[in-house]
């Protein structure tokens, strides 16, 4: 069995300080090193309990299946902070019928990100008799 010590995902981005702009700013995730020099330069964000490295370029944008799943507090509060910073917002929270608050914007590249709340009373923080 592979013991995984850390995770990341790594975003090749059509215009990395676009996506830079994007990532620390819009969205506000906390710099966890760079590495490199100029316009390609690395920047890997915490994402809680991973990463996600903005590095590289890509000519063409990634492919559509991809998604970026991430956990917030308040999907409520994230909608107005992110609205209010020009983020695409794809779709305002909602509170799905498996009990999740999702709301969905996009990155500059059309990349999808999922913004999840987890209410307490859902199963993935709430489980009687453990």
């Amino acid at each position: 069995m592979v013991h995984v010590l850390s995770s990341r995902t790594l975003l090749r981005p059509t215009d990395p300080d676009r996506s830079r702009a994007f990532y620390g700013e819009q969205l506000g995730l906390a710099v966890h090193r760079e590495f490199g020099t100029g316009p390609e330069r690395g920047t890997v964000y915490f994402l809680g309990g991973g990463f996600l490295e903005v590095s590289g370029r890509s000519e063409v944008p990634l492919a559509p299946g991809l998604l970026l799943w991430l956990q917030v507090e308040d999907a409520a509060a994230a909608h107005e902070e992110l609205r209010a910073k020009g983020v695409e917002i794809v779709r305002p929270p909602v509170k799905e019928p498996w009990g999740l608050v999702e709301m969905w914007v996009a990155d500059p590249d059309g990349t999808r990100i999922v913004l999840v709340e987890v209410p307490a009373e859902h199963p993935l923080r709430y489980r009687p008799g453990l």
